[in-house]
């Protein structure tokens, strides 16, 4: 952690485009409940991302379409109860802003006030811009999202990089200059090549943040999960591992196992 984020007692809007203007970069991390939420908060993480990723993590999904807007704001309550210091952003699940700005201002609105959230995140660029506007009006900070964009999963057919093509990546430069304008605070760029985050970030005012996205991005991201060894199905690339939990958490489960099938747990020591 830096000297100059550890002195901050609560990242804000204004203090994520702070840090992006003298250069130092963000850290941000997924989180869905309380006890993690708190080790990452304590940890010194920036912003904590209530991912609609809860719903392969959490719940065991194939995608993230099934979370409702209900289960993530019981997420989000979660994980605002565990933080002092970061940033907590709610992803808008699937259909909760897609079918009319009206529908995407009420659940918006139903995030932040049940959940006492700070800002929330939604995928899209033009096709959303009239939910972007609606919610910005109402004073409540937006993420934006481009790139590979989870939620239109079956409109893409992959989980391949986007981008890559001029046309695609002409549309992605016009988007994040977009939602630039609209006001959204920052913006994730996913799966995207390196250059074009390069050129993005350099390109619009607010901060980038990027997964699978290289270098250049003004922060990282990764889901919890699988930067900590949680998951072990799952090797991209772009993914490093700081943990291997999963064979950590095996192997104590398998000494508890052991210790109570040979009765040596609890020993004397451990009751009453």
């Amino acid at each position: 952690m830096s000297t100059a984020t550890g002195e901050i007692r609560k990242v804000t809007t204004h203090v994520i485009q702070s840090m992006k203007d003298r250069g130092e970069k963000i850290a941000m991390l997924t989180a869905y409940d309380f006890s993690m939420a708190r080790i990452f908060d304590e940890a010194g993480i920036d912003i904590l991302l209530v991912g609609d990723s809860a719903s392969n993590v959490m719940a065991g999904h194939e995608t993230t379409l099934p979370i409702t807007l209900d289960q993530m704001i019981y997420h989000a309550q979660s994980v605002v109860r565990a933080v002092s210091r970061a940033m907590v952003v709610v992803d808008m699940p699937f259909g909760s802003y897609q079918s009319n700005s009206e529908v995407a201002l009420s659940s918006a609105i139903r995030i932040m006030k049940e959940s006492g959230a700070h800002a929330v995140k939604l995928e899209g660029g033009a096709e959303v811009e009239e939910s972007i506007r609606r919610i910005l009006l109402a004073g409540i900070p937006v993420m934006g999202h481009l790139g590979l964009t989870p939620q239109s999963i079956y409109k893409f057919g992959t989980y391949t990089v986007r981008a890559k093509e001029e046309q695609e990546a002409q549309k992605l430069r016009d988007d994040a200059k977009l939602l630039d304008e609209l006001g959204c605070f920052s913006l994730v760029l996913e799966k995207i090549p390196a250059r074009l985050t390069k050129e993005v970030s350099e390109s619009i005012l607010i901060p980038t943040i990027g997964i699978g996205a290289g270098k250049h991005a003004d922060g990282q991201v990764l889901v919890s999960h699988d930067m900590l060894g949680i998951t072990k199905d799952f090797n991209p690339r772009f993914l490093r591992r700081y943990a291997e939990l999963f064979q950590v958490m095996t192997a104590a489960t398998q000494s508890y196992i052991s210790d109570v099938k040979s009765r040596d747990f609890p020993s004397d020591k451990e009751q009453y």
